[in-house]
């Protein structure tokens, strides 16, 4: 019987193995500063390849997730009974404002827990959910300034995620940061929404939040490749790359309605 558990001793990340004859420590080998274990991956190469394919599944479902949002906002504009069934009742659309930060949750909790294929099915309920919420950004802001926000937000994440996934800097800690910072900033908009009804404030906010999702766009996805050098079956793959994609759909989404807020032309 085998049983395998990962130590830190002296900054450096071992697999202790321990079999009926005893104890073996496994140094992990060090990959553009993702630990790897030579018992799953034999070769760079080898960690290399599963890292590509893993990327463009992220970045596929990401993106289709970005597809069905769309869609699914455009159709309430252009089916009046859709339109009616989303802002009609304002407890149900209160609902429905409510409705993904519930899904993001039991997604991020439940994500050990739950198959991939069941992840990656209450990834695009929550996509097409919030697609239905966000469609009231087509009633507020010009059709050309929508499509400007999409051009500018594209740019700045697909520059961040190509830093991401090229820089050999280790970006765990500058990710904590950003993490703490945002939870300061949600604060602050709460704050600012309930108490202070400060509109200089609300700009800066809007100027921050998409400061912190840009720099977050970088760490999330260097952090794919940290948790797929931990991976040990194709199945644990798949989650991260349901997890992967939800992270960096996030990030886009808030960027694009903060720099909208910021370049949009209201109707």
């Amino acid at each position: 019987m085998t049983y395998i558990k990962c130590v830190r001793i002296n900054e450096k990340t071992y697999e202790i193995t321990k079999t009926l004859g005893g104890l073996d420590l496994i140094n992990f080998r060090r990959y553009n500063n993702a630990e790897i274990n030579p018992a799953v991956w034999s070769s760079d190469e080898e960690f290399n390849n599963a890292l590509s394919s893993c990327m463009i599944s992220v970045f596929t479902r990401m993106f289709a997730a970005l597809l069905v949002t769309a869609i699914s906002a455009f159709a309430v504009t252009q089916f009046s009974g859709l339109e009616r069934f989303v802002f009609g009742n304002g407890i149900f659309f209160f609902v429905l404002l409510f409705a993904p930060v519930g899904l993001v949750m039991v997604i991020s909790a439940g994500i050990n827990k739950m198959k991939a294929s069941t992840a990656s099915m209450l990834f695009y309920i929550y996509a097409i959910v919030n697609g239905l919420t966000l469609s009231i950004i087509f009633y507020a802001y010009e059709l050309g300034a929508i499509f400007q926000a999409f051009a500018v937000t594209s740019l700045m994440f697909g520059g961040m995620a190509v830093f991401g996934y090229t820089t050999k800097k280790d970006l765990s800690r500058i990710g904590n940061i950003l993490y703490m910072a945002l939870f300061g900033i949600v604060l602050v908009s709460l704050m600012n929404f309930i108490f202070f009804r400060s509109e200089p404030l609300s700009w800066l906010v809007s100027y921050v939040i998409i400061l912190v999702f840009v720099g977050l766009t970088a760490w999330d996805t260097q952090r794919i490749k940290y948790e797929l050098a931990g991976a040990v079956s194709s199945e644990q793959v798949a989650k991260i790359s349901v997890i992967g994609a939800l992270r960096l759909y996030l990030n886009f989404i808030n960027i694009f309605l903060h720099v909208l807020r910021i370049l949009g032309r209201k109707r």
